[in-house]
Formats: structure tokens, sequence, C-alpha cells
């Protein structure tokens, strides 16, 4: 065969591979629309992707378990749990394609009855209605993510966002394009318009009421439909239990979540702690911190496996809204310098707040912080004296591990890249990611440290997600 003959045999699979990958596509989008079942990919999420993002994705997976896997088997995968009665669902077609080809069936739809033979004895979800108070960057993200994931609104309803000020067509314009446009995470795949009759947004054509209010306690959000409410505080102005209890003071709400640490109430990692918490008996939780959320997930990993003697986490952080654009007065010295175009030091509680997720860790964690000159994508380095010895290739199995597998596939994500920068994970959905070309090893194997990657914005926003459905009880059946 001579070279334009291997030529036109590459151009035809590769245009076949296209379109079995726009097939997938149409697949992925009949499942979630009609049966509220979500496809993701070793947990990347497959919805409003392009077939070159698809095709990418499928090249990563095949790295990390180290066996191809191919676009023409994930579909074959695909139309079998269509073809299933299936409740509402959330399931990992890289790892079900793994199995498929690592266990030699011929059958897609035998294999995938009996992968998920356990999905029957799942109930009918109960909607719930969220409100977020407050509409800076957490809030944003979580509205967008909230509005692309509604489907048919098995899960969180988005129903109104408070705010302080008044409200007129002029404020209703401005946060409309705040939510549309975001210079870091790009524009929303979904319609953003404005009624200033209801004073509402309506996103992907759906009513997100616009309300204006200085004390949560005087809302009566039963005027606009709204019952039973989840409360996401994401102004960071609340940070107490009897703060936040004003909250649960409102007509229509009855639970509450705080994006940031909090003091007297249980600060959650989800994945980690939070079925030690029921919210048939407790109304007010806090997702913790971005830091926090990034390197406990690890922290365990590493805890349960090789025992952590003590250690100093050091978070390499993007500014924040917090610090100077320009060399001006604040009430930390450090963070009054411009925050575009210095390094600042300043400090970090995430050390201690680990030892409230993981009370094992009590003392044994010291931390600091250095804000750095960029918008959003950060580091955490974990430098930690272990009680077992280890060398680099057993710690990258630990981690790739817990990585594909068991309860914190959804907080940890493995990379082998060999050229992972900060601008690389932004927009990535886990709140750990795993440098494993980076890690260290001493020559005794009794220290290493770890580069943990997250997107302090995206990526937390995705652990307030996750925790508030637990809280709503609207967890789907999943398949990991």
């Amino acid at each position: 065969m001579d070279s334009n003959q291997v030529y036109e045999r590459e151009l035809a699979f590769q245009a076949n591979r296209r379109k079995t990958t726009v097939e997938f596509i149409n697949i992925i989008s009949d499942l979630w629309y009609d049966k509220s079942i979500e496809l993701v990919l070793f947990r990347n999420q497959l919805l409003n992707r392009n077939p070159s993002d698809i095709l990418n994705l499928h090249e990563y997976a095949g790295e990390v378990v180290e066996k191809p896997i191919s676009i023409f088997d994930s579909t074959e995968i695909a139309k079998a749990i269509q073809d299933l009665d299936l409740p509402p669902a959330k399931l990992d077609i890289g790892k079900l394609t793994y199995e498929y080809n690592l266990e030699e069936h011929s059958n897609p739809r035998a294999f995938i009855s009996q992968k998920l033979k356990d999905a029957k004895d799942y109930t009918r979800l109960i909607p719930k209605d969220v409100v977020l108070y407050g509409f800076g960057r957490i809030g944003r993200l979580v509205a967008r993510e909230l509005m692309n994931r509604t489907g048919k609104g098995n899960q969180l309803r988005l129903r109104a966002i408070v705010t302080r000020g008044k409200i007129d067509r002029s404020i209703l314009e401005k946060r409309a394009s705040l939510l549309k446009s975001d210079s870091i995470h790009g524009e929303f795949s979904g319609t953003v318009s404005v009624d200033e009759q209801k004073s509402a947004l309506i996103i992907n054509g759906t009513t997100v009421h616009l309300i204006s209010a200085n004390r949560p306690e005087d809302l009566d959000y039963t005027t606009f439909g709204i019952k039973k409410a989840l409360i996401i505080d994401n102004t960071g102005a609340f940070r107490t239990k009897t703060e936040l209890q004003r909250h649960l003071k409102a007509k229509g709400a009855s639970k509450v979540i705080l994006t940031a640490p909090g003091k007297g109430i249980p600060n959650i990692v989800h994945g980690v702690n939070h079925k030690d918490y029921t919210p048939d008996k407790i109304s007010i939780f806090s997702a913790a911190s971005c830091t926090t959320n990034a390197i406990t997930p690890v922290l365990k990993v590493i805890e349960d496996t090789l025992g952590v003697k003590k250690g100093h986490l050091e978070t390499i952080h993007a500014y924040t809204n917090d610090q100077n654009l320009v060399d001006n007065m604040h009430k930390k010295y450090r963070r009054g310098r411009a925050a575009a175009l210095n390094m600042v030091i300043t400090e970090t509680g995430a050390g201690e707040a680990v030892a409230s997720v993981l009370p094992v860790f009590k003392g044994k964690l010291s931390s600091n912080a250095i804000r750095i000159p960029v918008p959003n994508g950060s580091l955490a380095i974990l430098n930690l004296d272990i009680n077992k010895k280890t060398n680099l290739k057993k710690l990258n199995e630990i981690l790739k591990k817990y990585a594909l597998e068991g309860n914190l596939v959804e907080q940890i994500k493995y990379s082998v890249d060999n050229e992972l920068v900060s601008s690389d994970i932004v927009g990535s959905n886990a709140p750990a990611i795993y440098d494993s070309k980076a890690s260290i090893v001493s020559k005794d194997g009794k220290s290493i440290v770890l580069y943990i990657w997250y997107d302090n914005e995206f990526g937390y926003s995705h652990q307030v997600i996750r925790l508030a459905k637990y809280i709503a009880k609207v967890r789907r059946y999943t398949y990991y």
C-alpha cells in the first residue's frame, strides 16, 4: 500500500470516528433531556462538548488507565444505556467502557444490565428550590452550572437571587451581562435576558427572580412560589451559626449552605466527611474553602494508606477581590499592594481547617500562602513526613487508584500531563488535580512533596453543588 492509499484510509477513519462522535453527542443529549441521565468520562463533563473535546477526553482516559478507550466502544455502551429503563442517574461511561473491554464482553446491553442492576432500587427524586444569596464570583458560577444542568428539573431548581440595593432595568442588564460573559470562564453556553416587569433574569427560558434585601430574615420567598428553599450564601458577610440562622427566619427557607469556612457549624468537604452529618438533623452547613476542598481529599488518601506524621502546606493562590488592584490602603499591609503585579505573602487557615474535617490532622499541619498575579487557578504544595516508606511509583499508584474508584473519584483528578500549568486546570470540576509528574519522594522514602492544582472558582463551585445535592436529597443513582 503506497503513502497515498494510507493517507486516504486515515482520512476515511477520521471521518468515521467524527461521525460516530456526533452520534455519541446526540445520545448524551437525549439521555439528559429525556431521562435525566448524565454521562461523564472519568468525571469529565460531556454535555455541551464538541467532537474534538470528546475525542481529546477519550485520549486522556486512555492515558490514565493505560488502555485505549475507543469512541466506537463508548457509543455502543451509550446505546445500551439508552435502551434500558433507568432512573435519573450520573454514569461514568469511561469506567463502563474500560470494564466492558477488560472483562471481554460481547453484548453491551447484557453487560450494562448487570452493571447497573442496583439502579432499580432508587426512588423518585423530589426537586429542591434554590436561592443564591449574593451574586459574586462563586454565585455566578453556581448559577451557570445549575442552569446548564437543570435538564427536566429533577434535582436543584434555581428560583431566585438575592442582592443588595435597588433593582431596575440597568441593574438587571448588568447582572445578566456578568452572568453571560466571564473573562476567565468564557461565555455562558445558554441564553440570558431580563424581564423588568418581573424583576427577573430569564436564563435558558426559565424565570429566576432578582430580589433586593439588606436583612435575610425580612424575606418572604413564598410570594415567588418558592417553598422549603436551600439558601446558598456566597456573600461572606455571615460566617457564624447565629448570623446564618437569620436565613432560616425567612418564609420559604429550610436549609443554608455557606460558601466559606464557618464557625459553630459543620465544615464539609464533600466526598470526605459529608456523611458524618445528616440533613435530617442539621440545617446549616459550610462548604469550607477552596483550598480545604483541594487538599483534604488527597490528605485523606495519604493518611489512610501511608500515614502522616506532620507536614507543611503552602498555597500558591490566584489573587482575589479582597486585594487591591493598585497600591492603596488595606487592613493588611501586603494585600494593599497591586494584586496583578506582585507575589504577596499572606496567611491561610486551610491547615487548621483540615482538622475540622479530618480530626486526625489536628496539630499536624502548618500552613502559609502566596497570592500570585493570575486571576484564577491555584496550586497547593504538600510537604509531608509519612509513617510508611514509599517510592514515586507506589505513591502515584495510590493516588491513581483513589482517583479512579472509591468515594473520592469526584474530588481527585489524576493528571499525566508533562506540561501542566495553571491555565490548563481552569474549568476542571474536580477540586483537586494531582500532578503525578511533579511529585517528589525522598531517598529514604519517608517524606513526600505533592503538587495539587485547583481551579479555586470552578472546582470549588462544583463541590458546593455536590454538597447542595446531598443536603437536598437529590443525589441521583451513580456509577463511578
